[in-house]
């Protein structure tokens, strides 16, 4: 087995556990909110703040991987995401939200350094397999799909209820995870500017001068900000809202998880045959259609097609943009493009998600899903304006 296939298998073992720990988080996050908040409006908030950690978290990840290097940084991740786990299972039991909203802040942060594995894949084979790289990271996700909804349905075995069971066997799955990265052989990209002057670091402004790169961060911004935006709002308004049972409220955020991740066992093939501005193009598309779904009705036939597209658009728009940004940087320049990069596509999430909980106790479901049609045209006119102009690979 290379060195590449071995990374690539250990990465997409290491992302199921992420994946499951991140959607028991979020299908839980805001029907614990419910019960224990001191107020209804911010019910969202420990998911919310999970992405909001998340985005907080991006560039320092980025400056500890440089510092110590990336094997280091996600073992140290997955280590501290098991705590947290814990964390949130005391808090529920205690039923003190301060205390869960600060554990699902730290599995947010954590997370942040779980999205640099797709980074880590891309830089494990030749640039122009990288998209495939990064779309078989996603299919890790594809197991945390099924798992972390499954650990929730049968988390009464393992623990006295079905939260603190998952939670209990969320943290198992992240030490198992450190493990798995422990065995991790990286490449070391350090690019010598004296050596090699070609490859020496340029001020980001130069580099925003790629309309590319700034298509690249806008997809990947859109893509995850919208996605997280409606996914935020999506348990409370099935489970609290309009009295769907919390089975068929797990079984749709599967569906949408697996809408998110599904896609990636084509779309990396579907970019190196066609190019990322189609794939993005087809993400969009996806997304326009979610809409169109999700404002035909509110039973579970409607949130779960609405959910299964909103997942399809996501791959798309994400993986087209990342594996368009990793053409726009130099090696001397991976970490910092890559923390502004996640900063800015997680922030925009932490922001959608903070007002989907206050937007749907206020205005309502279809408030919600109306309020995205704005970030959709921005990337559908960027894409109008680089209509035939070539990528320019650096």
């Amino acid at each position: 087995m290379s060195i590449a296939t071995r990374n690539l298998s250990l990465l997409i073992g290491a992302q199921m556990a992420f994946v499951s720990g991140s959607v028991i988080t979020v299908t839980m996050g805001g029907i614990i909110g419910a019960k224990i908040a001191p107020s209804a409006s911010i019910a969202t908030l420990p998911v919310s703040l999970m992405i909001l950690g998340t985005a907080l978290g991006t560039i320092p990840a980025s400056r500890i991987m440089q510092a110590l290097g990336r094997k280091a940084g996600f073992i140290g991740a997955a280590l501290a995401a098991a705590g947290a786990m814990l964390l949130a299972g005391f808090a529920i039991k205690a039923s003190l939200f301060w205390l869960y909203c600060i554990a699902t802040a730290c599995t947010g942060i954590t997370i942040a350094f779980s999205q640099q594995f797709r980074f880590a894949a891309a830089e494990s084979v030749p640039l122009h397999r990288a998209g495939l790289a990064i779309s078989l990271i996603l299919i890790g996700s594809i197991g945390g799909a099924f798992l972390g909804p499954e650990l929730i349905a049968q988390g009464e075995r393992f623990a006295e209820s079905a939260f603190m069971g998952a939670l209990q066997a969320a943290a198992g799955l992240f030490c198992m995870a450190a493990i798995l990265l422990a065995c991790l052989s990286l490449p070391e990209m350090i690019a010598d500017a004296d050596e090699h002057p070609d490859q020496a670091a340029r001020p980001l402004r130069e580099i925003a001068q790629n309309p590319y790169f700034l298509l690249a961060v806008l997809s990947g911004t859109v893509g995850y900000g919208v996605m997280t935006y409606i996914m935020t709002a999506t348990p409370v308004s099935m489970h609290v809202h309009d009295g769907h049972s919390l089975t068929d409220t797990a079984q749709v955020i599967r569906a949408h998880v697996l809408g998110m991740y599904v896609p990636s066992l084509f779309s990396g093939l579907l970019i190196t045959r066609f190019g990322e501005k189609p794939i993005i193009t087809l993400g969009l598309i996806a997304y326009v259609i979610t809409l169109g779904a999700a404002l035909a009705g509110q039973q579970v036939m409607h949130y779960t097609i609405s959910m299964i597209l909103l997942g399809v658009g996501w791959n798309f728009m994400f993986v087209g943009g990342t594996t368009l940004l990793v053409s726009t940087y130099r090696a001397s320049e991976r970490f910092r493009v890559q923390g502004i990069n996640d900063a800015a596509v997680f922030g925009t999430s932490a922001l959608g998600s903070l007002l989907a909980g206050t937007l749907l106790s206020s205005f309502g479901w279809t408030t919600v899903v109306i309020s995205t049609v704005p970030a959709l045209v921005a990337v559908s006119g960027m894409l109008i304006w680089l209509k035939g102009r070539p990528v320019a690979t650096v």
